[in-house]
């Protein structure tokens, strides 16, 4: 039995970096318990998302996580610019982890940015690409 894929079609270049990122969990059809600011790390960003590592409050969050039900508030913390970029992130997808560990690789996808947000993380991506 063979499995037709839809090749990858990104909407934007992504750039390999190591910036830091504050997230919050959000929801209004699941009660979040967890009111904290997590830290995190991406090492890799784009105009439409990120790749960003950091922890999970339980095993429990992924499918709401997953089926959209609980968002993430990021601010990313570019080095360029003196204020966070912030954006409201749908996970895309969670990459494995192992057991006992409680961070984790997660694909967000933005939901809402500003266009202001969204052109200054264009700009820094488009910079680091020319300085490759």
């Amino acid at each position: 039995m063979s499995f037709e894929y839809e090749s990858e079609k990104r909407e934007f270049v992504r750039v390999q970096t190591d910036i830091p990122v504050r997230y919050k969990f959000l929801s209004r059809a699941i009660p979040i318990e967890s009111e904290g600011v997590y830290e995190g790390t991406t090492s890799n960003l784009s105009g439409s998302g990120l790749l960003m590592v950091g922890k999970l409050p339980g095993m429990s969050w992924i499918p709401g996580l997953l089926m959209g039900e609980i968002l993430l508030g990021v601010n990313i913390l570019l080095p360029s610019v003196d204020i966070p970029m912030k954006a409201l992130t749908r996970v895309s997808w969670i990459e494995s982890f192992q057991r006992g560990s409680d961070k984790c690789a997660m694909g967000l996808r933005y939901q809402d940015i500003s266009k202001e947000n969204q052109d200054e993380l264009l700009k820094y991506i488009i910079k680091a690409q020319i300085a490759r």
